[in-house]
């Protein structure tokens, strides 16, 4: 995500659903999103996930269970998300969980395509 994209949008409401296994979360220009919690732990910004560079992204396999379990504030920009699998180092901004918000579908279809190509799974 660049500069560019990032929204001045500001959380209103955020909803976890472990059940569903979701986040839901609304903005205050109007837009609300759902994000499964697979997706928010496969395209985690931590590191780990990201790399330093967009060559170093990891494929995160076999999380189709995963579930958020905490959710940590960060300052006032961002929420720490704590998964079942002990993953907790990614900081998601709000600009961040917007622009997943916006583009969920090709994050999603891209990364089931990323999966196939290599033979791998969402399942454990």
């Amino acid at each position: 995500m660049s500069e560019a994209e990032a929204p001045n949008a500001w959380p209103t409401e955020i909803r976890l659903k472990t059940a569903e296994k979701v986040l839901e979360i609304d903005f205050d220009d109007g837009q609300s999103f759902s994000l499964p919690a697979e997706l928010l732990r496969v395209e985690s910004p931590s590191a780990e996930v990201q790399g330093h560079s967009p060559s170093e992204k990891r494929l995160v396999t076999g999380r189709r269970h995963v579930n958020v379990i905490e959710i940590e504030p960060v300052g006032n920009y961002a929420v720490r998300l704590r998964f079942d699998d002990t993953h907790d180092t990614g900081i998601y901004s709000w600009a961040y969980l917007h622009w997943m918000g916006r583009n969920r579908d090709r994050l999603w279809a891209d990364y089931l395509v990323a999966l196939e190509s290599r033979g791998l799974s969402r399942d454990p």
